[in-house]
C-alpha cells in the first residue's frame, strides 16, 4: 500500500497471489489488484500452496481467474518464484499443463499469450529505456 500510494510510475508485483482465493497478508487485496492496474502495473500470479491455497495447477488459474477478472487481462502474468526458496507444483516443464488448464477453464489464446509471456514482454518495452 505504501509502494503504491508514492508510486509515479507502473509497478510490478513479481509473483504474488490473491485473497480473492487464497486469504492470508501476504497476497494481494481486490483494492490493491485494482491500483496496481490503475497505474499500468503487472502482478505475476505464483504458483507455490501459500500464494494460491493448492498444490496443482487449478489453483493457480483460480488466482488467475480472479485477477483477471479483477485487474484485466492486461495486468496479469506468471510469478512462478522458480528460486528454490518455496516448493511449486512443477518446473518449467509443467507450463504445458498451466496453458491446457487455462483452456480448459475458458480463456482465449490471446488471453493465454498475453499471461504466459506477452504482458510481461509488452511492459518491459513500454516502461524500461531502450
Amino acid at each position: 500500500d505504501d509502494a503504491l500510494s508514492i508510486a509515479t510510475r507502473p509497478v510490478v508485483v513479481s509473483h504474488t497471489g490473491v485473497r480473492g482465493t487464497c486469504d492470508n497478508q501476504r497476497n494481494l487485496s481486490d483494492d490493491q489488484l485494482r491500483r496496481i492496474a490503475a497505474n499500468g502495473g503487472l502482478i505475476g500470479v505464483g504458483y507455490w500452496e501459500t500464494a494460491v491455497c493448492g498444490r496443482d495447477t487449478a489453483a493457480i488459474v483460480r488466482a488467475i481467474r480472479h485477477a483477471v477478472m479483477v485487474a484485466g487481462v492486461e495486468h496479469i502474468a506468471l510469478g512462478s518464484d522458480f528460486d528454490g526458496a518455496v516448493t511449486e507444483p512443477f518446473d518449467t516443464t509443467g507450463l504445458p499443463m498451466l496453458a491446457q488448464a487455462l483452456i480448459q477453464e475458458g480463456f482465449t489464446e490471446g488471453d493465454i499469450a498475453r499471461i504466459m509471456g506477452g504482458n510481461v514482454r509488452d511492459f518491459v518495452l513500454k516502461n524500461f529505456p531502450r
